[in-house]
Formats: C-alpha cells, structure tokens, sequence
C-alpha cells in the first residue's frame, strides 16, 4: 500500500486551489454576471485552479512511499 503524509499547510493549499476552480466553473455557468464578466472571472479562476493543482499534485505524488 502506498501511503501520502500531508502537512497542514498542503492540505490548506489544495482545499484553496478547489475552491478556486469550483468558484470559477460555478461563475461559468451562473447568470449574476453579465456574460463578458462571467466569462473574464470565471476563465481566471479556474486557470488559476488548474495551474496551482499541477505543482501541488507533483509534489504530493513525489513524496509517496511504499509501506
């Protein structure tokens, strides 16, 4: 079995970094906004989402061991 210790702050980081990407899908399809603002916030925040999930995952999956 492959185990994966997480620190607080990890743990915070990734919490964030769904956030960001579900806040940014959810103004997508939402109708608060006008269309061009929706689409400007929503395409940001769930840029930002995936980009700061890429080195989190790579370094969450470098530091699994074998147990």
């Amino acid at each position: 079995m492959k185990t994966t210790t997480l620190t607080l702050p990890q743990l915070a980081l990734i919490a964030g970094t769904r956030a960001m990407l579900g806040a940014g899908v959810a103004l997508l399809v939402s109708d608060l906004l006008t269309t061009e603002q929706r689409k400007a916030v929503g395409v940001a925040l769930t840029a930002v989402g995936i980009l700061t999930t890429i080195p989190l995952a790579a370094d969450i999956l470098g530091n699994r061991r074998e147990d």
